[in-house]
Order: C-alpha cells, then sequence, then structure tokens
C-alpha cells in the first residue's frame, strides 16, 4: 500500500514515523528502511528518532533508543531495488563484473563509446566539441574535454533514464524520440547514437528498458527483493519517475510510507482538484509537458513563486496514492493573532491566502532581511545578530541554529575567522562553528595535495607554487618540514632566484629552450653547493654558483629539500602524456604514498584517498586518458560529499541549501542570497533533452533553489534572517536581492505597519556609530546592534576630534645607555636615526622587502635589482676581480633577464661599473689599510670601531648607488674618526657614486675639531635611542642645504617636503611611516628642544630644522661635490 503522509513541518512528520515503526516489524533483525534527501536530514531524523523510540514510560528526559534503520537516499533504494532484480549487486555482478549502466561503470562506457563514434558523421558535433576534426586531427584547445564530457553525459544519460525512461525505450526501438511521441532536435540526434553504441558494446539492457518488467515482477513475485514489509521516503520534494514506479510496484505487497513537508493543505486541495479536472478529461497528468500543466491561479503570491517542485511532486503522484494522510502542525493548527512577522507570513502560506488575518504589525526579530556591503559584512552582521538573539534567550543554543548559504566555500574562511578564534576578542569567537559539506580538497589534505600535484604536471611549478605545496600538512609531515624550515627553504628560493620550471625539460616544454636559470633544478644545485663552497670563491659547478650562508646546521634541510624536489620531478614527469587509466590510478596513489604522511590520529586521510581513487578507477577499461582527463578525473574526485557525521553536533552548523531542508530549527540564518548566485544560472544545458522539453516533475536547477528557500521559511520556528550583497562595497552603488527574496520581502511588506520596511540596510564598516548606537535604525529592542568592543572603539575614535600622532612610544624600554659606543652604530644612526632607533633600541626589524616571491622571469629588472648587480661587481672590481669571470658568476647566479635581454643588461651596468672604476681607480694607487680607533669621549665614554678602505691617507668609498646624503655623511663619520684618532696627518675621504651625468664625487677634508663634532653626534645618538627623531636623511641634507643658501625656514621646509613626497622620496620608507604615520607633516610637527647637542642651531623652530643643522651645518663647509 503506498499511503502517503504530509504536514508543514517535518518536525510533524518525525512523529508519524515513530508511530509508524514503533510497530515492530515480524523479522526483528529486518532493518526498518528510511530514505532521506540529504545527510543532514538523516542525522536529524536519526537524533529525534532516538528522542521518541525506547523511550520508557514516565521518562521525560527524552534518552531513547533509534537502532538498525537503514538511511539510503531515494536513488540507492530503488538502484538496490533495480540492481537486485536484473541480477547485479549494487556494486558487482557475481561474474565480478559491474553493471554498466550504474555509477562510475557508465562513465566509462561513455567514454568508450566517444571514442568510438568520434569519426561517425552523425557525432559530428560531439566530435568537433571534444577537438576531433574530420581529418583525424585534434584540436589542441579542446582536446582535453573527453573525461569531463563522459562525466556530463553519463550524469544526462542517468537523467534520461530516471526522469523519462520512455525516450530511452524508444532509442533502443532505434526511433529518435523525445520520450514524449516527437522526434528529437537535429542537433540532439548523435544522443540518441552515442548511447546505441553503449548499449552495443555492454550487451545489457538499460534499467530503462526493463523497467515495465522489473514492476510487473515486483507485484507478481515481490519475494524477489530482499526488503523489509515496509519502507518509508522521507522529506522529498521532487521524485523521479523511475523512483515511483518502483516504490509504486513495491506497495502492491508491502507498505510505502511517503512522508513529504508540504507548506499548505489549502493549495494541496486546490491543485488537487486541478488534477482531477485533467484526469478526467482523459489526461496523463504526471507525463505531460510542464508547460501544459495549468492550474488554478496560487492566491498567495510566495506560494505561486516558490512551490512549484511540491505542487508537480503532487501531479507526479496522482493515481499512486492509496491513502493520503494531511498532519496539522499542532502549534498552527489555528491562526494565532499577535504572532510575529514570520508567524503571520506561514499562517498565509497555510492558508494559502496572502492577507493578514490581524491587523498590520510592526517589523520585529522574527524575520529580516540585511543589505550589506559584500561577504565579509554579511558574516559580520549576521555574527552579531546571532549574538543578539543567544543575548535576548538564554535558552537558545548554537545546535538551534543553522546557516545555510548557496555559495559555502566564498564564505567559509570569512565565517572561520568570524566565529571559533582561538583569542576570544569578539563573543562570537567563542562560538563553535561546524563547516559540514566542504568539499574534500578543504577536509583531505591528502586529496587536496593530489589534486594539487597533478595540475603541477603541465604547470609552470613556479616558486610560489612550490612553497606552497612543501607547506601542506601531509607533505611537511612526509619530509619532517618545520615552521624554521620552511622560512630557511623560502629564503634560499629567493636567493637563489628561482623562478618557475622544475628543470629545463619542463621550461622547455612551456617554450623557453636553452635557459636553465632560474628553475628550482639550478637554484637547489646552488644550495647543495653552497653547503661546502663559498659563492665569493667565484668557483662554480657547470651552472651552479655555491650559496653564501649555507650553515651547517642546514644541511640537513638541504637534503631533505632536495629529495622533496626530486621526487616531485619524477611524479611531475609521469603524470604527463596519454596513458591507460590504470597507469594514472598507479600514478595518482604514487602521489599519496611519496609525498605525503600523517599522524596517527589523521590516518583516516590517507586511506579515504586510496579508496577515492579506486572507487573512480576500479570499472575503467583499457580507456587511455591525457593530462587534462585526468585533471577532470580528480576534480570529480574531490568534489564535496556531505557526510551524517558534520551535521547535528552540538556546534553552529553551516552547509549549503541541501543537506537540511526542511529540517525546523529554532533560528535559521540564510547567507549570500545575492542575486548573481541565488538562484543558480539561468543557462538551459544545451544537450539536455529535459531540459529544452521538461515534464512535469522533471529537475530545474532554479525551481529547486527556490523551493529551498519555500523549505527554509517553513522551517524556522522562531526566526528567519537573510542577508544578501546590497551594495558594492567599493563603489556604494545599491544592488538588488535575489528574485526570490525580493518576491519574500513583497510578500511580507503587506503584513507590515505602513511606512515600515523588512529590509535593514546596513553600513559600509562595523565601526560605522549606527552599530552602537541605542537610537540607531539598527538597534534592536533599544539595544544597540553589535557586541563588537574593537569596532566600538574605531567608531569612537571616528567621532573624535583629529589629533596629531604622538612620536611612537615602545613601552617595557628602560633608559637608554650612555656607554662606550661602536662607531659602525654611529654611522649606521647618522645613516637612517629613525631604523637605528628600532634596531639598536628597541631590537625591531621592520621588513624592507615584500614577502611575496617573484615568479616570472623579468625581460627589464627594477632600479634595486640593478643596483644589486652593480654594487656586487663594483666592490669585485675594486677588489681585484676580473671583469669577465663576474660576467660569468652573474648569469649564473639567476639575477638576470634570460638570452638577449640579459646580456643588454649586463652590458649597460658594466658600462657603469666602468665610469665608476675610472673615478675610483686613481684613487687606489696607494697601499690600502684599515685604521683601528679608540677615542675618549666626554664623560668617560669610548668610541671605537674600524675604519677600511684607507688609501694613504684618503677614505675611499664606492658605490654603484647615485651619489647621495647617506653615502656623504657615512664618509664624514669615518673621516672624524680618523682625523680624531690622529693617526693620519691632512686625512681626507672621497665617495664615489653615480652622479646625474656619468659619476658623482664628495670629497670632504678634515675639520680643526674632530672630536667635539664626534661628541655632539655621539649626544644626538643619544637623544634618538630615547625616541625617534623626525628625520629623513634625503629631506633634512636638502633643507640644511637650502638654509645654508640663505633660504627662509618655511621656503626649505616646502622644498623639503617636496623631496620627501616625490617619485625617489622617503614617503615610502616603512621605518619613517611606522614612527611618523601622518608623513612631512608628522615630521615637522615637533616644535625644536633645548639642549646642548642642537645649542649651534637654535635659530630653527621644527626639531626636524634642528637635527638638520646638526647633522649637516659641520659637513657642508668641509665638503666639495662634483656631479652628485
Amino acid at each position: 500500500m503506498f499511503i502517503l503522509h504530509r504536514a508543514e513541518r517535518t518536525d510533524t512528520l518525525v512523529d508519524v514515523l515513530a508511530e509508524v515503526v514503533a510497530d515492530p516489524l515480524e523479522d526483528p533483525f529486518a532493518p526498518e528502511v528510511v530514505a532521506v534527501p540529504a545527510r543532514g536530514v538523516e542525522r536529524w531524523l536519526r537524533q529525534s528518532l532516538a528522542t521518541r523510540l525506547g523511550v520508557p514510560q514516565g521518562n521525560v528526559s527524552g534518552a531513547g533508543v533509534a537502532a538498525n534503520i537503514d538511511f539510503p537516499s531515494p536513488v540507492e533504494l530503488t538502484d538496490r531495488i533495480t540492481a537486485e532484480l536484473r541480477g547485479f549487486t549494487t556494486s558487482d555482478r557475481p561474474d565480478g563484473t559491474a553493471d554498466p549502466w550504474t555509477g562510475t561503470a557508465l562513465l566509462w562506457q561513455v567514454l568508450a563509446a566517444i571514442d568510438r563514434v568520434a569519426g561517425d558523421p552523425q557525432c559530428a558535433v560531439l566530435a568537433r566539441h571534444i577537438g576531433r576534426r574530420p581529418d583525424g586531427g585534434a584540436d589542441p584547445r579542446r582536446s582535453g574535454r573527453r573525461f569531463a564530457t563522459a562525466a556530463r553525459l553519463a550524469t544526462v544519460f542517468r537523467g534520461y533514464a530516471a526522469q523519462r525512461p520512455a525516450m530511452l525505450v524508444d532509442w533502443a526501438a532505434g526511433f529518435d524520440g523525445d520520450g514524449l511521441g516527437g522526434e528529437l532536435d537535429p542537433d540532439l540526434r548523435w544522443q540518441p547514437h552515442l548511447w546505441r553504441s553503449i548499449r552495443t558494446a555492454t550487451g545489457v539492457p538499460s534499467p530503462a528498458e526493463e523497467l515495465d518488467a522489473l514492476c510487473e515482477r515486483l507485484i507478481l513475485t515481490p519475494e524477489a527483493v530482499s526488503l523489509p514489509a515496509r519502507l518509508a521516503v522521507f522529506g522529498p520534494t521532487r521524485l523521479a519517475v523511475e523512483q515511483l514506479r518502483i516504490l509504486d510496484a513495491v506497495g502492491a505487497h508491502r507498505d510505502v510510507h511517503l512522508l513529504i513537508p508540504h507548506p499548505s493543505d489549502a493549495l494541496w486541495r486546490s491543485v488537487d482538484a486541478d488534477i482531477a479536472r485533467l484526469t478526467g478529461d482523459g489526461v496523463a497528468v504526471g507525463s505531460m509537458r510542464r508547460k501544459d500543466f495549468r492550474t488554478s491561479p496560487v492566491a498567495h503570491p510566495l506560494l505561486a513563486g516558490l512551490s512549484r517542485d511540491v505542487r508537480e511532486l503532487q501531479a507526479r503522484l496522482s493515481g499512486l496514492i492509496d491513502r493520503d494522510h494531511h498532519h496539522a502542525t499542532v502549534e498552527h493548527a489555528t491562526a494565532t493573532s499577535g504572532g510575529g512577522v514570520l508567524h503571520r507570513l506561514q499562517d498565509g502560506l497555510r492558508r494559502d491566502d496572502p492577507q493578514p488575518v490581524d491587523t498590520a504589525t510592526a517589523p520585529d526579530t522574527t524575520l529580516g532581511v540585511h543589505a550589506c556591503h559584500g561577504p565579509d559584512r554579511q558574516v559580520q552582521v549576521m555574527r552579531e545578530r546571532l549574538l543578539r538573539l543567544f543575548a535576548d534567550d538564554p535558552t537558545l543554543e548554537p545546535r538551534d541554529v543553522i546557516i545555510m548559504c548557496p555559495d559555502v566555500e566564498t564564505y567559509a574562511p570569512l565565517i572561520r575567522a568570524a566565529f571559533g578564534a582561538p583569542s576570544a576578542k569578539h563573543p562570537g569567537h567563542a562560538v563553535r562553528v561546524r563547516l559540514a559539506d566542504r568539499d574534500l580538497r578543504q577536509t583531505n589534505a591528502i586529496l587536496d595535495v593530489v589534486a594539487t600535484v597533478v595540475r603541477l604536471a603541465t604547470a609552470r611549478v613556479t616558486a610560489t607554487e612550490l612553497l606552497d605545496l612543501a607547506g601542506r600538512e601531509p607533505v611537511r609531515h612526509r619530509f619532517g618540514f618545520t615552521d624554521d624550515d620552511l622560512q630557511t627553504m623560502t629564503d634560499w628560493v629567493a636567493e637563489t632566484n628561482i623562478r618557475w620550471a622544475l628543470d629545463d625539460v619542463q621550461r622547455r616544454s612551456h617554450g623557453l629552450p636553452g635557459f636553465p636559470q632560474n628553475t628550482v633544478d639550478t637554484g637547489l644545485d646552488r644550495v647543495l653547493l653552497g653547503v661546502s663552497a663559498d659563492e665569493t670563491e667565484l668557483a662554480w659547478l657547470g651552472l651552479a654558483l655555491p650559496l653564501d650562508d649555507v650553515e651547517s646546521t642546514d644541511i640537513d634541510l638541504a637534503g631533505r629539500f632536495a629529495e622533496f624536489v626530486a621526487r616531485l620531478q619524477h611524479l611531475v614527469a609521469v603524470l604527463r602524456g596519454v596513458q591507460p587509466v590504470a597507469d594514472w590510478a598507479g600514478h595518482l596513489e604514487q602521489v599519496v604514498g611519496e609525498l605525503t604522511d600523517t599522524t596517527r590520529d589523521d590516518s583516516w586521510q590517507r586511506a579515504q584517498a586510496f579508496r577515492s581513487i579506486t572507487a573512480l578507477t576500479e570499472h575503467a577499461g583499457p580507456d587511455l586518458l591525457s593530462h587534462a582527463d585526468v585533471v577532470a578525473m580528480t576534480d570529480r574526485m574531490v568534489a564535496a560529499r556531505p557526510t551524517r557525521a558534520n551535521f547535528r553536533t552540538g556546534e553552529l552548523t553551516v552547509c549549503t541549501m541541501v543537506p537540511m531542508r526542511s529540517v525546523p530549527h529554532r533560528a535559521v540564518m540564510l547567507l549570500g542570497l545575492d542575486d548573481d548566485v541565488y538562484p543558480r544560472s539561468t543557462r538551459l544545458d544545451g544537450d539536455d533533452v529535459t531540459g529544452r522539453t521538461p515534464c512535469v516533475g522533471e529537475r530545474d536547477p532554479r525551481s529547486e533553489d527556490r523551493q529551498l528557500l519555500l523549505d527554509a521559511v517553513m522551517s524556522a520556528t522562531e526566526h528567519l534572517s537573510i542577508y544578501y550583497t546590497g551594495a558594492d562595497p567599493v563603489s556604494g552603488l545599491r544592488r538588488p536581492p535575489a528574485v526570490p527574496v525580493s518576491e519574500l520581502i513583497d510578500a511580507v511588506t503587506p503584513l507590515l505597519e505602513p511606512g515600515t520596511a523588512l529590509t535593514r540596510r546596513h553600513p559600509l564598516h562595523d565601526f560605522d556609530a549606527d552599530n552602537f548606537r541605542a537610537d540607531s535604525p539598527l538597534a534592536v529592542s533599544g539595544e544597540s546592534f553589535s557586541f563588537d568592543t574593537a569596532a566600538l572603539a574605531g567608531a569612537r575614535a571616528v567621532v573624535r576630534p583629529p589629533v596629531r600622532a604622538a612620536r611612537v612610544q615602545l613601552g617595557g624600554l628602560s633608559a637608554a645607555p650612555e656607554g662606550d659606543v661602536d662607531l659602525a652604530d654611529l654611522v649606521a644612526f647618522v645613516e637612517h636615526p629613525v631604523k637605528a632607533f628600532f634596531r639598536q633600541r628597541a631590537e625591531l626589524t621592520i621588513s624592507e622587502r615584500d614577502d611575496d616571491i617573484a615568479d616570472d622571469l623579468d625581460v627589464d629588472l627594477d632600479g634595486l635589482a640593478k643596483w644589486q648587480i652593480g654594487e656586487r661587481i663594483l666592490r669585485a672590481r675594486i677588489a681585484g676581480a676580473e671583469p669577465g669571470t663576474l660576467r660569468a658568476a652573474e648569469f649564473r647566479r639567476g639575477t638576470l633577464p634570460p638570452f638577449g635581454f640579459g646580456l643588454e643588461t649586463m652590458n649597460a651596468i658594466d658600462a657603469d661599473v666602468d665610469r665608476l672604476m675610472r673615478e675610483v681607480t686613481p684613487r687606489l694607487t696607494e697601499p690600502v689599510t684599515s685604521i683601528d680607533i679608540s677615542l675618549g669621549l666626554p664623560g668617560g665614554r669610548r668610541l671605537s670601531g674600524t675604519v677600511p678602505s684607507v688609501f694613504g691617507g684618503t677614505i675611499v668609498t664606492a658605490t654603484y648607488s647615485r651619489l647621495g646624503p647617506v653615502h656623504r655623511l657615512a664618509a664624514w663619520v669615518r673621516l672624524l674618526a680618523v682625523a680624531a684618532s690622529g693617526r693620519v696627518s691632512n686625512p681626507s675621504a672621497v665617495a664615489v657614486g653615480r652622479g646625474r651625468y656619468g659619476s658623482g664625487t664628495s670629497t670632504l677634508t678634515a675639520p680643526d675639531d674632530p672630536l667635539d663634532i664626534l661628541a655632539g653626534l655621539v649626544g644626538l645618538r643619544d637623544r634618538g635611542l630615547r625616541a625617534p627623531l623626525p628625520v629623513a636623511t634625503k629631506a633634512t641634507a636638502l633643507y640644511a642645504t637650502r638654509r645654508r643658501q640663505g633660504v627662509d625656514e618655511h621656503p626649505a621646509l616646502s622644498t623639503a617636503g617636496d623631496e620627501f613626497s616625490g617619485r625617489y622620496g622617503e614617503h615610502g620608507d616603512r621605518y619613517l611611516r611606522f614612527a611618523f604615520p601622518g608623513g612631512f607633516d608628522d615630521l615637522t610637527s615637533f616644535p625644536a628642544a633645548d639642549g646642548p647637542v642642537l645649542a649651534d642651531v637654535t635659530a630653527e623652530h621644527t626639531e626636524f630644522g634642528a637635527v638638520a643643522g646638526a647633522l649637516w651645518n659641520r659637513l657642508l663647509d668641509d665638503e666639495k661635490v662634483r656631479g652628485s
């Protein structure tokens, strides 16, 4: 007997199911069979039945037992039945072969058939799609589509068998029909030809061909299948023809209970009357075209727009149901006046009447639509809304809330950041969340590695991708890479200039042969050679120049890094070309075995990876697959497959719209219902016959999404909140909600008081003052909307008057010691006083380079890269190295662009170095020496250090940089130290660098009082170590020069400001930005301070000007500059 149970809510249906299964089966060991549409529904149903079954009389705890219940999906249930009737098991035949019309076996049959018919003129459309040319050649742009096409067509053919089996019966008979009595469109007639090729190759009739015979056999010999005396199907809103035919035949001798959620008994009766009218006219309602299915107008607009799936299911059930029971939900058996907006809406849906039974009401917390600026703000707003619900109702727990999102992968990282953080800086961080149905790449790290390596096989394998793979947890565990190891490897990759390609073979496959520099292979050779050699020796082996600073403690790491690269090279080499499926499966298992390992707790990942590879490939024949096919195959392998274990764990559950459809929750949050995401795309699949000429009850993704929204509305028992992107986060332009959400808003508007609105528009930022005001439109029951204390601090800061940023203060620092001073520290201070404060005093380093690893080969180097090469060559040339040797080393270092681009760059750098050498060489005729310094300073302190590069009585320094203030100040301090030591008579200093035209030189002569000047600079350093001095070296040099030329203070500051903010100015200096975030205005905002250090520059009104004078006035007195 086929028995229908319907109710507005599934918790009512659970009570009905509990009553059914409470009556024991004749066989006490036979399991109950309850088919469910999704794993989340299964978990909820199992838990709900456990509170109703086996509960001792008088026990109010609801602690019962629900055991020996099988929960297949409706598809799995009907597949089991048909497989058993056809002599198959669900996976294998008795002789060990698989049913060719089910699961992955059908996919491989389709793939083989595609190869067979690709040259047939009748399948020219298919051949063109997969890149097969009429002359037998291949289109490289399309040749990788075979597996993806086969997988798609297998799904299409399986859908035909389930939804329109009559069409496949036509095809088996040789008629290219559409199953409705007509012929297929000409552009689709390749499909019957392909299907018949599969039919011929298998020699086994398809289930669709045998459906009538199978149903008849079920009726005549019910013992032919091993099913209990009753079974149930719980919660579907759509059932295919095949499923209904099988269930109807089973119901001839068994009780089949179909329990469906239906929003409105009034709507059911109305549609039932229309079906009776059509049936009386001789129309087969269950198989008619959708466009011909005309029913009376649905009164409630939301039911009219969202309920097509359940209305068409009702049409398909016509003539099959033996008994029809409607079970009214107890709390809604009668309309209750004074309910919230949500309950009024649900009541109208049940009555199929949009008019309220009571007076209009104000918007309340039971139903809300929230328009936000992008996904991140949606998550933030939802979090605050949830916290308000938890605060207002202490009985509400995370288990009572469900968050459903059409695009869970986009929102998953945002949700992870908003909830469950280790440090509870926000109340929401204490709420634990469970992301229930993400794809396997997110839950199984080994499968993620497999999919990644497969794609790398034909990719460029950039430095970033290499390090990213090394940082994956299973790879780290396999090779023992720690965080410090990964940082060292990152440094090696940057220092050896690895960009892309594992080796020259891979580089050649991407059209760049003959340039092995910047490959992983060459870079790794530099690391390994650096274990036993030094770069400064300029002794290379082949193309490998030793890498400096490979510490002895890193030798083991170098070996593990080399092993990782070698294994990856091997795997990338075998994961190419065209190979049999069995070989591909072996290679995928090899990736698991050679690159990954797990802890004991995560060993299930390894087992699941091997199972997944086997399940996908075990039914394959001798088919050949290309790499592109294997990419599609692995993508299919790691696609999302929800498991029941991730649902109803007591945590806040986040999932897509399907797994928990119709499951009642006290609060339902619908996240990401944006117009461009929901419902799914309107574009029809042009290859799907059922999409072109749909019949009643056939699947339509957009209609299914609309039904999901209706299910969510009906499943919310206390609160329903909907979130969408209502404004562009960049431009601020308003965006409409998804069309079904607009329809919901329109349906609710008549229930609200005039002048009120259901939608709340939230500000762009979480620190907007409206989030914290009790009188704000966002406030809830007189309470501010947000719980975010950090955002509150930001909101308060926004409304306070702006104030000048204080000089940076670092807590925990003791008073700056005034002990002996190292000459190198004093030089570093005058070069960059602010950097010296952080490094010498605070012992902090602010990275001055971007952490991003370069992945591309440069055809033209930037200024910094050219400077590094030029500086390196200039220093080596001064030390006596041969230019030819230096050029050869530079090409091996991997710093130059490829081919002629590198030669051109090298020639230009060499020309600049030659010009500098012509300027420097005449000054290098005297013997070179280094002078040790140890000078007594006032107060008993000493200044000590070493001054290098002293040729005769002249300190010579040369730089590939443009001669600038930094080089001049450094030369000045060293000259003062040598002069004060008295070890050289009439000392001088020359700094040489590139100039505006050619080279530039700064010639400095020693003053009469070098020790006094040094003492003043040491005092300035003492001051600069207490707090950062407002100094930007280039700007202060220009300011001091202008003041020395007689320019007034304000014009001089203006000129210095232009220099600071210019293209090559210091406005981007990270130390200055950290200490003085307001830029030049901050630097010049401090008044000149008193004290002996600045006594000679008291005419200045700013500390910037006073320090500039202290640094530069005496230097400018004794300097001659040329060409800078």
